[in-house]
């Protein structure tokens, strides 16, 4: 596998959300490539069989047999990141050699961090892409592709964060840590349940900030100090 190839993935989890935050976090990072996703290692067996891969996202706990197991079974397995609720697997997944070792649920940044042990990554800064930052988020038809500039704020709802643009909400499963993070700087946290694109803030009030549309979004007491200090800069 030379440098300049995208790393080909494959998913192996028997959790529909696990296939849906994995397929988001590799289709937003240049370099990668998905190949497919299975839901146990029945699957991963055909696939294997008939497509050449480099990296293996393998979850633990599946059905039929434990990703571990089939870890073992493998002759020439790819290099593979398990992925897993239970912490008490982590020793023997070191043994196998893994490149890591994420603990559900996990966010974008420390993905990265896992990707960035692979030998043959080369990641490709934001200027190189060919398409710009956007999420992902299941509709009917499919999956969409939501720009992070069309994004006005956040609001976060219990296990789910709700994207509002301006002229349509998209429910999306996420925890609001994660899309601090998946967002950047550019996208403020100014309460527990919301993050505000700076760049529709027109008005900073005691207890709002006002948007471009007269949107009033509450400001946390914790975030006021680096909410004004972000607008001295």
């Amino acid at each position: 596998m030379t440098t300049s190839a995208p790393v080909r993935c494959l998913i192996v989890d028997d959790e529909p959300l696990a296939h849906q935050v994995l397929s988001q976090f590799i289709g937003q990072t240049p370099g990668l490539t998905l190949t497919g996703k299975c839901r146990n290692a029945m699957e991963a067996y055909e696939h294997l069989a008939q497509h050449p891969v480099d990296l293996l996202f393998l979850d633990i706990e599946m059905p039929l047999m434990t990703g571990l197991d089939f870890l073992k079974t493998l002759r020439t397995p790819p290099k593979t990141v398990l992925t897993t609720a239970y912490r008490e697997y982590a020793y023997e997944g070191y043994e196998l050699d893994v490149l890591d070792y994420l603990l559900k649920p996990f966010s974008y940044e420390r993905f990265m961090k896992a990707i960035s042990r692979l030998p043959a990554f080369q990641p490709v800064s934001p200027t190189d892409a060919t398409t710009e930052k956007h999420l992902l988020v299941k509709e009917r038809q499919g999956l969409l592709k939501v720009p992070h500039r069309d994004i006005v704020y956040v609001e976060g709802c219990k296990d789910y964060v709700k994207l509002m643009t301006a002229t349509k909400t998209y429910l999306l499963h996420h925890t609001m840590k994660e899309m601090v993070e998946v967002l950047g700087p550019t996208y403020l946290r100014v309460h527990r349940s919301f993050i505000v694109a700076a760049a529709h803030i027109r008005l900073l009030q005691p207890d709002h900030v006002q948007l471009q549309d007269a949107t009033l979004i509450p400001i946390g007491s914790s975030y006021k100090a680096e909410l004004l200090a972000f607008f001295k800069k």
